[in-house]
């Protein structure tokens, strides 16, 4: 007995010796046999949360490497390095160490510009990935949780995208500087207290970019890689979303296992992903500190835009009227505090909606299989022009850019922009619900009488009729498999004795919305087994 386990213990590699250590003590072989084959469903879209998560680990990679090299200070120096234009103008250390990376450091301008792709990848991939979950409904219960994390990670990238942007200190982040320090002024009666605490004086101080510094690259990225594993952690905890088809129900979900098949295709897309941002940095010249020069209080660069990101909030100031009153010996400004204050409402309005929808509906089960969108009208509207919003809203972040390049008149955009705020989101609202109505009625008619072959026959008495092809179950199945549940009521206002009911006025709101979401007129009803049967059965159905 012994010498068969001393020889079993001989043959032993070390690296299970190690896996058995660690087992030991932290108990991660159970963990990893329940959690490494969890399956998950095989569809592109899942891959736009990939995108994210590895974006946000390139930038980390990438600013770990810049870290080294970067000085956030604000002493000013006269510059004499490798960019000869700029030689001999003075400029803080910040701005010259930025030069010096992007001209001396081996590899610093490819780093530079790769960590700057990757943070717009970054935000661009987690507002796709977020409208993916919003137009699919995939924020229901239990996912509420999971929601706020992603629109808290995205709220924080914006922060920090702003953050980092700021710290070069060239001409257009010290005009994007300016730009928020005169929205922090507005604010009502501390206002002045909030700028002169955030730049230790007066704008821009000696003390802002050694505040930022910390705050982009410890604090905020602390913060999100705590809500990333987070969210992952709940992403495993919950069963994995998956769309309509046969075999997809609530309980159980088909595809691959995490490991082997998932994880070597995960690895695969991490180093596409990488690829493609060095590809950007190499050849796409982004952000190029040295063609703007350092800031200057007294300048401001032409065509002064920020990232996409922050274009909302911009054409949300820059559109606005030049409204100002005094009051109690204050004085307010409105064209500015009020967009100022939009932005951060419109972002809440975002986080909220699952909870306001629960609401609507009183839906307190589990959604694990997805919404088609076309079968939800109007949540897929309101997505469709909240997106519309954000669009009329950077035309007006950039309304120079605009009417330099299209020859157009700066005022025309701004009137454009400031009707178009109002109408374009109504007008986008319509049309999509009514497309999405119109698409319910193409899957009725093809479930009830197939798909249009493009075949035309002649019957026996000279009638042409197109012949059609029968759906298989398994397309019928998807294209019913959505439930369609009576939107809540408060019922009748008398009771049988007569006697008025007291009805809430939020019951009275909840019945009116969730008749606009799920009345008669959000749903084309489906086809019944019954009439699906009379319609086939009929000698008038062609197939």
């Amino acid at each position: 007995m012994d010498a068969r386990s001393n020889g079993r213990a001989a043959q032993t590699g070390k690296g299970e010796k190690v896996a058995d250590w660690a087992d030991g003590r932290l108990g991660i072989y159970s963990l990893a046999k329940t959690q490494m084959r969890k399956v998950f469903p095989d569809h592109w879209s899942f891959m736009l949360g990939e995108v994210c998560l590895y974006s946000f680990l390139i930038l980390i990679l990438t600013g770990v490497y810049l870290t080294l090299f970067f000085e956030p200070s604000a002493a000013e120096v006269v510059y004499n390095g490798s960019y000869e234009p700029l030689n001999g103008i003075i400029m803080t250390r910040a701005y010259e160490s930025t030069l010096d990376i992007s001209f001396d450091v081996r590899g610093g301008l490819l780093i530079r510009q790769i960590h700057h792709w990757a943070a717009i990848v970054f935000v661009a991939g987690m507002l796709v990935h977020m409208m993916r979950v919003f137009f699919t409904g995939a924020f229901r219960k239990p996912r509420e949780l999971n929601w706020l994390f992603g629109w808290t990670l995205l709220f924080l990238g914006i922060i920090t995208g702003l953050t980092g942007y700021s710290l070069p200190d060239d001409l257009l982040s010290g005009t994007g500087l300016r730009f928020a320090q005169g929205a922090i002024l507005s604010v009502p009666i501390v206002g002045t207290y909030l700028a002169f605490f955030l730049f230790g004086g007066e704008f821009p101080g000696h003390d802002i970019i050694s505040r930022l510094y910390p705050i982009h690259v410890l604090l905020l990225p602390g913060i999100m890689l705590g809500l990333v594993v987070a969210h992952l952690i709940l992403v495993f905890y919950h069963k994995h979303t998956q769309y309509p088809g046969p075999g997809h129900n609530q309980k159980s979900v088909v595809g691959m296992p995490f490991m082997p098949v998932y994880m070597a295709k995960a690895g695969g897309f991490f180093f596409l992903v990488f690829g493609v941002l060095s590809m950007m940095g190499a050849i796409a010249t982004i952000n190029p500190v040295w063609a703007f020069g350092p800031y200057r209080s007294d300048l401001v660069t032409t065509g002064a835009q920020p990232d996409w990101y922050l274009g909302f909030s911009e054409g949300l100031i820059r559109v606005m009227p030049g409204w100002e009153i005094n009051a109690w010996g204050h004085t307010l400004q409105l064209g500015v505090f009020i967009p100022f204050s939009l932005f951060p409402l419109i972002m809440v309005a975002i986080a909220v909606y699952p909870f306001i929808e629960a609401w609507i509906t009183g839906d307190k089960r589990e959604h694990h299989i997805l919404d088609r969108p076309r079968n939800v009208p109007t949540r897929t509207g309101l997505g469709v022009a909240w997106l519309s919003l954000y669009g009329v809203l950077l035309i007006g972040g950039g309304n120079d850019i605009v009417a330099t390049h299209l020859h157009l008149s700066i005022n025309s955009i701004t009137w454009f922009v400031r009707i178009a705020f109002f109408v374009v989101p109504v007008i986008a609202f319509v049309i999509t619900r009514r497309v999405c109505m119109g698409l319910q009625r193409s899957d009725r008619d093809k479930v009830l009488h197939g798909r249009e072959s493009g075949v035309i026959r002649r019957l026996p008495h000279g009638e042409f009729v197109e012949v059609h092809e029968p759906l298989t179950p398994a397309q019928r199945f998807t294209l019913t498999q959505h439930e369609q549940d009576v939107p809540y009521d408060v019922g009748p206002l008398v009771d049988a004795n007569g006697v008025e009911r007291k009805v809430k006025p939020s019951q009275r709101l909840r019945a009116r919305l969730a008749r606009a979401m799920y009345g008669q007129n959000a749903q084309i009803p489906k086809p019944t087994v019954e009439e699906y049967r009379e319609l086939t059965s009929s000698d008038d159905h062609h197939h």
